[in-house]
């Protein structure tokens, strides 16, 4: 232990030496004179321009590569950690006085080493927040800011730079391993979701990388994989969220993703990074791959990505010498260096900033315990919550009441202090369970426990413990002893694996029968029974749903969920949260369910990169096209569980006076609408504006989301008039033939609803000529014919 301790100490010394003796050499260095670039008042591109003009072409080949990970029993970075646990850093170039900045993971909060010394009682642990998902089922974008915000102060009070965050791929399908790491199946709500997180973190003066640029939507061969797709599809599903949160919020960073997207990785596609990314859409910082991307640096720099990551020795050596060779002309790599330092210049860790190591992590919890209410969906009500004082006894069952999940695994998880289950948040709001079916869960759950394996690798996904089974004459002496039924059901998931359909997305035969067990012991006594979903993913519902009175989806909530739970299901808080993905009926509905996740290629063999499997190359090819999510089920009216956009309330809602500025549109177009509070309990509604397209040359989705806008908090009777403006661009669809975003003219629908299907106003406008939004570049375009999803009206 001592040696340990002694070890950490001397790190942790030689850091802070390090980044003290480098400011004072840039003062000895120049007798107090401070350089161009070191002149924070200075233009940062001539800042840049002075620095770069320094460097040596060995410099400039060490900063476009990281300086190695340091992954306990696998792998060591090539200098002492400054942040212990962070996922990596860049190069440094002491001489100079230029630090190298601490990149860490992850999207539902910072993820570093919590206990550095173990003799010291000094601990650095993180707010676990509640997941993206959960965070977009509030439909607020407010509140999601307000979380980047806490998330940026104590990635800058632990000495990182930039956080790894926000993952905003597309719920292409409900089996993908980090769905809960992303926040929806439309790109519109994911894009705005992302920007307000982006603003919120980097306001802080840290930085954010916003991934996995693009279609990484698996986690099966997600190294290898080759995605498939039509231009239209990419455009309009897979790029689109991306481009909304480069223009409205300019991130720091932007994470190119594992895969291939017709032929290239996209860590080495040019016409994604820089034609596409750079030019069309004018992203003005840098991209850095992900961790061990790729297969060839010397192309990662053509393509305009900028820093390899977390880097080696070898990537440094092969770009050297591509450029003494002149196998790369020295002119990219200095565009690649300049946007590299041009974010190292504005860092923390460059201007010398003295992290405190105590970040407010109180106040974070009180936080992250707020918005996993706010983001808690009520699937269904049946007059059981909240809770009356009269359901003074509560019996709980599932093992995940008593040990709720926070976050997924991976590099999306959070090295919590602890995380509050549902048991232990209704037992602190003064609604203790009963103590026998506690006790026998706990010890079941202790034993199951020990049987299970150690974890190999921080990324592994150990296997859930088997839920218990439920004896039914347990079921019914609890059904006469207490009031209420409580049953919870758990899912994880995480990087390196997809979900399976058997015993993930569909519950196993255990929980189906405990559940059925409970319903029919407390039905008969005429008594209620909730489910509670603490899941990061999409499961099926509904061939168990009417055994419930009540479901509350309350994702995975972060440590604060069972908290959040409790406020939610005693009234404190009326939920608020709707969905941001849909819940099929089965999982042969799901679009994607055809080629998810797509086949290996012919004579294919598992590669690897020292210490993990990137799995086998392949093919996936989207032939859902557009067709993703509640575009699909809308369009082709295919039935769901719980529809987008979906979420009850304790109070109702309605929706009045729907009006356009215009019946023409003319640039821009604002629609408003007057909610009132009908019901007898404060609440918030999340109100969504579709628009539906007339039929043109480009067959087009029935409904397609264009806008959103959350209530305050209404009391009974009270009345909000919201206001959502949409422009050209929300009217547009891509049109491959052109190369360019086209609105058609003719008559378009706005719908205001509470949900996809649940359409509370319309009102029409016209578009009098075709509107060329936007005209593009030719490319991405995939090598080979795909046979893409239509509507049938639309088929030729």
């Amino acid at each position: 232990m001592r040696k340990t301790s002694s070890i950490f100490l001397a790190l942790s010394l030689a850091c802070s030496l390090n980044l003290a003796g480098q400011a004072a050499y840039r003062d000895l260095n120049n007798n107090g004179k401070k350089d161009l670039y070191e002149d924070t008042q200075a233009p940062i591109a001539q800042r840049v321009e002075d620095l770069l003009s320094r460097l040596s072409l060995e410099q400039k080949a060490g900063l476009v590569v990281g300086m190695g990970m340091t992954i306990p029993g696998f792998s060591k970075a090539e200098k002492p950690e400054k942040v212990p646990g962070a996922a990596g850093s860049t190069y440094d170039i002491p001489g100079l006085g230029v630090p190298g900045i601490v990149l860490a993971d992850g999207p539902a909060g910072l993820r570093i080493v919590p206990v550095r010394d173990s003799s010291s009682g000094k601990t650095y642990y993180c707010t676990a927040f509640p997941i993206a998902t959960l965070l977009a089922s509030s439909w607020d974008t407010g509140l999601v800011e307000e979380v980047g915000k806490a998330m940026g102060r104590e990635v800058k009070e632990y000495g990182v730079d930039i956080l790894l965050a926000p993952g905003m791929n597309i719920h292409r399908d409900p089996l993908s391993g980090r769905n809960f790491e992303y926040y929806s199946e439309d790109p519109f709500l994911s894009g705005y979701m992302a920007a307000a997180m982006v603003n919120g973190i980097e306001s802080n003066g840290v930085g954010t990388s916003i991934k996995h640029f693009v279609a990484n939507n698996q986690e099966t061969n997600r190294m290898l994989v080759n995605v498939v797709a039509g231009e239209r599809a990419l455009r309009e599903i897979y790029l689109r969220g991306f481009e909304i949160a480069v223009k409205e919020a300019q991130p720091w960073t932007v994470m190119s993703s594992y895969n291939k997207v017709n032929g290239p990785y996209t860590s080495q596609n040019g016409e994604l990074l820089n034609t596409i990314l750079r030019e069309e859409w004018g992203f003005r910082g840098l991209v850095m791959t992900d961790w061990f991307a790729g297969n060839d640096p010397v192309a990662q720099m053509r393509a305009g990505n900028d820093l390899i990551m977390p880097g080696n020795p070898k990537q440094r050596k092969a770009i050297l010498e591509a450029v003494e060779k002149g196998e790369l002309d020295e002119s990219i790599l200095d565009e690649n260096v300049s946007r590299i330092l041009a974010v190292v210049l504005q860092s923390p860790a460059f201007e010398g900033y003295e992290y405190s190591d105590a970040p407010a992590l109180i106040a974070h919890a009180a936080l992250a315990r707020r918005a996993a209410a706010e983001g808690a969906v009520l699937l269904k009500n049946d007059d059981a919550l909240p809770l009356s004082p009269a359901a003074g006894k509560i019996a709980a069952f599932g093992n995940a009441s008593y040990e709720f999940i926070a976050g997924g695994t991976g590099s999306g998880d959070v090295n919590e202090a602890y995380t509050v289950a549902l048991v232990e948040g209704l037992e602190k709001a003064g609604r203790p369970v009963d103590p026998q079916v506690k006790a026998v869960y706990e010890k079941y759950i202790e034993g199951e426990k020990a049987k299970q394996p150690k974890k190999q690798f921080f990324f592994e996904l150990t296997p859930p413990i088997p839920e218990m089974p439920v004896d039914r004459g347990l079921a019914a002496a609890k059904a006469r002893e207490t009031d209420i039924a409580f049953i919870t059901i758990g899912r994880n998931s995480g990087e390196l694996q997809d979900r399976k359909e058997e015993g993930d997305f569909y519950l196993t035969q255990a929980e189906k029968e405990m559940i059925k067990a409970v319903a029919d012991a407390f039905h008969n006594e005429g008594k209620k029974v909730v489910v509670i979903l603490n899941i990061g993913n999409v499961i099926e519902t509904a061939s168990w749903r009417d055994w419930a009175d009540a479901i509350v989806l309350a994702w995975q909530g972060g440590q604060e969920a069972g908290h959040a739970v409790a406020d939610v299901v005693l009234g404190k808080v009326s939920p608020s949260g709707k969905l941001p993905t849909s819940f099929p009926i089965s999982y042969d509905d799901v679009p994607s369910a055809r080629n998810f996740p797509g086949e290996e290629l012919p004579g294919a063999e598992e590669e690897k990169i020292s210490f993990f499997t990137m799995g086998k190359p392949s093919e996936v090819a989207y032939e859902e096209g557009i067709y993703v999510g509640y575009r699909y089920y809308e369009t082709f009216g295919v039935e769901t569980s719980f529809p987008f956009g979906y979420g009850l309330s304790y109070t109702s809602f309605s929706y009045k006076n729907l009006k356009l500025d215009s019946d023409k549109f003319d640039g821009a177009l604002t629609a408003s609408i007057d909610i009132v509070n009908t019901g007898k309990t404060a609440g918030k509604e999340a109100v969504q504006l579709y628009l539906s397209a007339p039929a043109g040359s480009l067959h087009k989705p029935a409904m397609e989301l264009k806008g959103f806008a959350k209530t305050r908090l209404m009391q009974p009777g009270e009345k909000q008039t919201l206001t959502i403006t949409i422009g050209e661009k929300e009217l547009a669809s891509f049109s491959p033939g052109r190369n360019a975003w086209i609105a058609e003219p003719g008559t378009y629908t706005v719908k205001i609803g509470a949900s996809s299907e649940d359409i509370r106003g319309e009102a029409t406008f016209t578009l009098e000529n075709e509107i060329v939004v936007e005209k593009v570049n030719p490319v991405l375009l995939p090598g080979r014919k795909i046979e893409e999803m239509v509507p049938a009206s639309t088929k030729q």
